[in-house]
């Protein structure tokens, strides 16, 4: 009876251990970001966020001169016009500011939204191959190494970056 137990208890541990060492699952690693910016297409979304980022810029530039302008045109003249011309003049100014602070959020905005149109497209493209090639190769996961304090695990980086060609 001592017997069959002991080899009961050894019958479960093996299939335990042999379980356990095919059940584990392969695991690989790849830094996204460093694969999305290696990109051509990255690079060139980026050059066209830019343009348009310098674009904006130079209007908001422009804008500032302006008003700069029309303050000390308005301050030099202050002393030979009515408070009644004065105050509305000021009014004009802030009015002026106002617009300027909208527009510069608005281009902020819209270089956010432009970001992100141009870019979805290409994280998902890496994202595909990043799926294609761990699936070729057999692994289960494939984590992110730029959040990873260490890691040991294949890095896919080359095979990815094949896999896309550049």
């Amino acid at each position: 009876m001592k017997q069959f137990r002991i080899l009961a208890i050894a019958t479960a541990l093996f299939i335990g251990a042999t379980s356990f060492m095919t059940g584990q699952s392969k695991i690989a690693h790849i830094n996204k970001q460093e694969l999305v910016k290696a990109m051509p297409e990255y690079k060139t979304a980026q050059a066209e966020i830019e343009k348009l980022g310098k674009t904006y810029e130079t209007t908001i530039q422009t804008s500032i001169k302006e008003l700069e302008t029309k303050l000390k045109q308005y301050d030099a003249e202050a002393a030979g016009q009515t408070n009644e011309e004065n105050t509305k003049r000021m009014q004009e100014v802030e009015g002026m500011k106002q617009s300027l602070g909208q527009y510069q959020q608005q281009a902020q905005k819209d270089l956010q939204e432009k970001e992100f149109n141009l870019l979805k497209p290409i994280v998902e493209k890496a994202d595909n191959a990043i799926k294609a090639v761990a699936k070729e190769q057999g692994f289960q996961y494939v984590l992110d190494s730029a959040m990873l304090i260490m890691a040991e695990g294949k890095d896919l980086m080359v095979d990815v970056k094949a896999y896309l060609k550049i």
